[in-house]
């Protein structure tokens, strides 16, 4: 293996495959990566065994090979590297760098001991806008569960059908739902859902791309999912990242949505966070606000024993009864800052139904939360 590269395209590279790579002593070679000189690009892989990421970066390569390396290493030695041209190649399994003042040896291993990462027909994919996509799994993946009592809604909901994709995520006291429309192509011709686990969501959003207009494919197996991104003005891969699937079907989600109302409210967004993060600070262990809705505006109560109490009102337009209910001031702001319009409704159930919260003029995205009964 011979191939020379720029230090900064090779330190992009780490950035994204590095990350999933640790201290694991039962299989001490998943805390390694494959390095691989191919004819014109540098493919870098990791995995866990539970989630696979592959990176691609053009080179100019005199001579093909591969060689496994300590992840962590590499991507402290690289980052220390001046930007400019690298030699990289191999002096058996030791992996050799060098540059204008720098010569350096690094011990690695026989790449035929990197476990394989699954491969998927290409034929059959859907396509859609990448940002998008990211954007709208930033909007729901903290929702997730941690618990993993009930796996089923441990990871995100995907659901493709009829050129739609429906993002959700809960963890029963409040539930995410996005949904995009993008034009979105699905070669499969019929509806794919799955559950992705929230970590491998995690690692999705940093590879997906932050501008408009890049494309990417998602291909679909019975157990395993895969995403492709590409290089600028190409098709070639830039990075795919495969993952498990979380066994399991995703509960009837829809059911929980409210679809009517006993008490409406409809806040200035921005004014509605502030009030909201000052009486959080008296929220106490159960971090409880209490929500009083009257005739042309709304109180927030909340009581904390050990430092004080707090009291306060806003302008809102109202409809319906008037209502006092109570709610984790965490999850009402996990709701508003993934709201972009400038103007909110909080629909009410009463004291023991959920809640719902909306942006005006988009109907893209909903968020239920569940009161604290007290």
């Amino acid at each position: 293996m011979n191939f020379t590269i720029l230090a900064k395209e090779l330190k992009k590279g780490l950035t994204f495959v590095e990350k999933i790579t640790g201290k694991n002593l039962t299989l001490p070679i998943l805390n390694n990566l494959l390095i691989e000189a191919l004819p014109n690009f540098l493919k870098i892989s990791s995995t866990d065994l539970e989630v696979g990421i592959e990176w691609w970066g053009p080179c100019k390569t005199e001579k093909e090979g591969s060689v496994v390396v300590p992840a962590k290493f590499l991507s402290q030695l690289v980052g220390a590297l001046p930007e400019e041209k690298i030699n990289i190649r191999n002096k058996g399994s030791n992996l050799l760098i060098e540059g204008n003042n720098i010569k350096t040896q690094v011990k690695g291993f026989s790449s035929e001991e990197f476990p394989i990462i699954p491969k998927f027909l290409k034929d059959i994919y859907i396509e859609m806008d990448g940002k998008k996509l990211r954007d709208g799994l930033i909007s729901v993946v903290d929702m997730v569960s941690a618990s993993q009592v009930k796996p089923e809604i441990s990871g995100v909901y995907f659901s493709f059908n009829n050129g739609d994709i429906k993002l959700v995520a809960t963890d029963s006291f409040r539930l995410a739902e996005k949904t995009i429309k993008d034009d979105i192509k699905n070669l499969f011709e019929r509806e794919i859902n799955f559950i992705l686990p929230q970590k491998t969501t995690k690692e999705l959003i940093n590879i997906l791309p932050e501008e408009e207009d890049k494309k990417i494919r998602i291909y679909f197996s019975e157990s395993q999912v895969m995403f492709e991104t590409f290089l600028p003005n190409s098709t070639h891969s830039e990075i795919n990242l495969v993952s498990r699937q979380i066994d399991g079907e995703y509960p009837s989600y829809e059911e929980i949505i409210p679809k009517a109302s006993k008490t409406k409210i409809v806040l200035n967004k921005d004014e509605f966070v502030k009030q909201i993060k000052m009486a959080g600070l008296f929220g106490g262990k159960t971090s409880e606000v209490a929500i009083k809705v009257g005739e042309k505006n709304i109180e927030i109560k909340s009581q904390d024993d050990e430092i004080g109490e707090s009291e306060l009102s806003m302008i809102a337009i109202t409809e319906g009864d008037p209502a006092k209910v109570s709610f984790n001031y965490r999850f009402i702001l996990n709701a508003l800052i993934n709201i972009k319009a400038s103007e909110i409704s909080f629909e009410m159930q009463g004291n023991d139904g959920p809640a719902l919260i909306k942006p005006i003029g988009d109907t893209s995205y909903q968020y239920v939360i569940m009161p604290i009964r007290v």
